[in-house]
């Protein structure tokens, strides 16, 4: 009798959680302030052996970006490839697109490798899973004030003028990082069982990253303009990048179809996150 008064209670419990959508939006709220504790050990302790364990420590910050644009600024000089037209000067553009774009993917790659990092520890610690995606984010946002040094210094070398709009910058910049953490917690859980999928990201985002305007202008034309344009990481890296240069922003209508998007589906990938993680930990753990 014992045993089928067991089954029941087994099916219920994340039905009702799915049942009282108010007291499970309480619950996330209450484990997400809890965590805050936890997510600053982790941020601290992740950032120290980041650069800790690194001989050229913060300058791996800097070089992406160098190198990158140094290597596109040579062939677009060589008219080995044609990059259009930029509001800025060619290797301050594409040094700070590079900044942005290299910001998305950590912020992509973040909540995987914390998940599957923290794969012991969610087996054996009952603790808020949210507090491995904070420090996650606190690290995205520590890295790109990094980056921020040399984006300054190359806005000042190339003699690049801001607009008001520049104070604004951070907004869009928040955005582009959430559509980043959405996609990366979508794919946690199946991170934590599959290790293709942190091998898959690789090659996705390397793919990726031509379908956005990282190293040449918008095109507006053709069917490669068109794939660039559908690119929801386009209008959100685009915009951060006008309204911290020009102040002129090209595509408003797309920033914030993709931002509400994003918005909505960080709200319910979360709630999946957490409903999958218990069966995640038991499968991973048996």
């Amino acid at each position: 009798m014992h045993s089928k008064h067991q089954l029941p209670e087994v099916i219920h419990t994340p039905e009702s959680s799915l049942k009282h959508p108010l007291r499970l939006l309480q619950q996330m709220w209450r484990d997400l302030l809890a965590s805050r504790e936890l997510a600053w050990r982790l941020m601290v302790r992740d950032i120290s052996a980041q650069y800790r364990q690194s001989f050229l420590g913060i300058a791996w910050a800097f070089l992406p970006p160098i190198v990158m644009a140094a290597s596109f600024t040579l062939a677009n000089n060589a008219q080995v490839i044609n990059v259009g037209v930029t509001d800025i000067p060619y290797p301050a553009y594409v040094m700070f697109s590079t900044a942005l774009w290299q910001t998305f993917v950590e912020a992509l790659n973040g909540p995987v490798q914390a998940v599957t990092v923290a794969k012991p520890m969610l087996a054996r610690v009952n603790f808020p899973r949210e507090a491995l995606i904070l420090a996650k984010l606190g690290e995205v946002f520590f890295n790109f004030g990094i980056k921020t040094i040399l984006i300054v210094a190359l806005f000042i070398f190339f003699r690049v003028s801001v607009s008001w709009t520049v104070i604004i910058a951070p907004v869009a910049l928040i955005h582009l990082v959430l559509l980043g953490t959405f996609i990366g917690i979508l794919l946690a859980p199946f991170g934590v069982l599959y290790q293709d999928i942190s091998k898959g990201l690789s090659l996705i985002t390397g793919f990726w990253l031509f379908l956005t305007p990282v190293v040449y202008a918008v095109p507006n034309e053709g069917t490669f303009g068109y794939l660039v344009k559908l690119n929801p990481v386009t209008p959100l890296l685009v915009t951060t990048r006008e309204l911290a240069t020009t102040g002129v922003v090209s595509e408003p209508l797309g920033f914030w179809v993709v931002s509400t998007i994003t918005i909505i589906g960080l709200l319910l990938t979360w709630i999946a996150f957490r409903l999958a993680m218990p069966f995640v930990v038991e499968r991973v753990s048996s």
